[in-house]
Parts: structure tokens; C-alpha cells; sequence
């Protein structure tokens, strides 16, 4: 369904019955990369972020503030008072501040291999890409046309050829990678509303692959008050895509 929320309107797969748990897909994914989440007596909510996948375009609107809005109010467009938050990747800065600023709907936080802007542990050298994704319109520029062979690089480890190739599909052409390069034009921006946020009041779970691994937990620590840290063997860093079962495992253990 189609959900109308802050100024925008985010595609949303929403599936099962129980309490409710909001999944925030990164870059270069869609809602789609929780499909294998196997989480029966729960109502799995997943919207494909402003800009993305089958959602409304957009050419702003990428910082973590707007985005983490798009949810609340995706949230009440629902009804959904309370939900837990899980985010990966770009979106775990949307979803903190999310938690940092309104605790009071959400039950818990859980992020996963993704780091936090602002606050320190994190990549002593960030990856090439966080800079090169930053430069506004040059790479959407260059890379138009050429989205399977740079967007396969980061989706080596998908195996379902078909969802693989679905992720590129949603990010092809210069609108839509400029969405998703957003992500990236924020991130200085964002370390200042991180910065500002406060302590995280609410039960949060911290899980790592083997690319972000324990940095996300390390940033946590001195900002959170009950925080948890799980680290997944023999993962990579589309947790949900490659460790499924123990993801849903974490998740049903909440």
C-alpha cells in the first residue's frame, strides 16, 4: 500500500498479525531486503524510504530528521501507537534519532551494521564511497547507465539473482540514484542532530556483521542507557539477507 506521511508517500508491505515492528531498509536496498524475516505473531511493517524503491520521488528530504517524520507519521497513518524499530545501514541514523527524540512510541531499537555520524567509534577512515556519494550530482551523473556493474559491486553477496537485480532495478537513473546518494549528502547534517539528540531512553540491541562489526555497539555505549550487543558469525553485512534465521531469532527474542 501506498501511505501518504510528511509531505510524501511511502510504499509499505505490511504483513502478519501482533505487535507491530517498523523495518528501515539502507542503501542500496528496498523494503524487499526483509522478506526472508520470519517472525510469526508480529505485524512487520516495511516502507521503502522517501525517494526509494516504489515510493513517491523525491529530490529532498534525506536528512535523518525528515526521515525519521516520514515513519511517525507512517505510524499514525496506521494507527500504530508504540512499534519497535529495526534499521540497517544508511537508515540506522533515522532510526536513532527517531528513538532519541520520541521514546514514547517506540518499545524497542534495534540497528544493525550501520554507524552513527557524529559520534565517536566509529571507521577511523570512513569507506571511499561515503565521500564519493557525498558530491552532489556528480555521481548519479556518472553513473547513469552503469547501475548494474556499480550497484552489483555492493550486492555481490545477494544470491537470489532475481532480488539482486530487483535493488538495481529501483535505483537506476539519475533520479532515483540521487535519492539514494542522500543518504550520503547528509551525513554532516546528521552528525549535528545525532550530537544534539541526547541519551537513547529506550531498550536498544545493537547486532554486527563482519563489515560494520563492533563499531555501532562502541558508538552506543555512552549514549545508551540499556543497550545490548550482539555480534553474528559468519554474516556479511546484509544481516537480514545473510543470517535470516538468526535475525529472526533476535527479533522474537524481544
Amino acid at each position: 500500500m501506498r501511505i501518504a506521511t510528511n509531505g510524501t508517500e511511502l510504499e509499505t508491505t505490511v504483513r502478519g498479525s501482533g505487535p507491530p515492528i517498523v523495518a528501515l531498509h539502507g542503501w542500496p536496498h528496498t523494503r524487499r531486503v526483509w522478506e526472508t524475516l520470519d517472525l510469526p505473531g508480529r505485524t512487520v511493517i516495511a516502507p521503502d524510504l522517501r525517494g526509494l524503491g516504489e515510493s513517491a520521488p523525491a529530490v529532498d528530504g534525506f536528512d535523518a530528521a525528515t526521515l525519521a517524520d516520514d515513519v511517525l507519521g507512517l505510524l499514525d497513518a496506521l494507527g500504530v501507537e508504540r512499534a519497535e524499530i529495526v534499521a540497517i545501514d544508511a537508515s540506522v541514523p533515522t532510526a536513532f534519532l527517531l528513538a532519541a527524540r520520541h521514546p514514547e512510541r517506540v518499545t524497542r531499537l534495534v540497528l544493525m551494521e550501520g554507524t552513527l555520524p557524529g559520534l565517536p567509534g566509529g571507521f577511523e577512515t570512513p569507506p571511499w564511497w561515503f565521500g564519493f556519494h557525498a558530491v552532489p550530482s556528480l555521481p548519479a551523473t556518472v553513473l547513469a547507465g552503469r547501475e548494474a556493474e556499480y550497484l552489483g559491486w555492493f550486492l555481490r553477496s545477494v544470491t537470489d539473482t532475481s532480488l539482486r537485480e530487483a535493488f538495481v532495478r529501483a535505483y537506476s537513473g539519475k533520479e532515483r540514484l540521487e535519492a539514494g546518494f542522500g543518504f550520503y549528502r547528509e551525513m554532516t547534517g546528521n552528525a549535528e542532530l545525532i550530537r544534539a539528540a541526547g541519551r537513547l531512553r529506550v531498550p536498544t540491541l545493537a547486532i554486527g556483521g563482519n563489515v560494520v562489526g563492533e563499531r555501532l555497539h562502541r558508538q552506543l555505549g555512552p549514549v545508551t542507557d540499556d543497550l545490548r550487543g550482539e555480534l553474528l558469525d559468519n554474516c556479511g553485512h546484509i544481516v537480514p539477507l545473510d543470517r535470516p534465521d538468526a535475525l529472526s531469532a533476535l527479533l522474537s527474542d524481544g
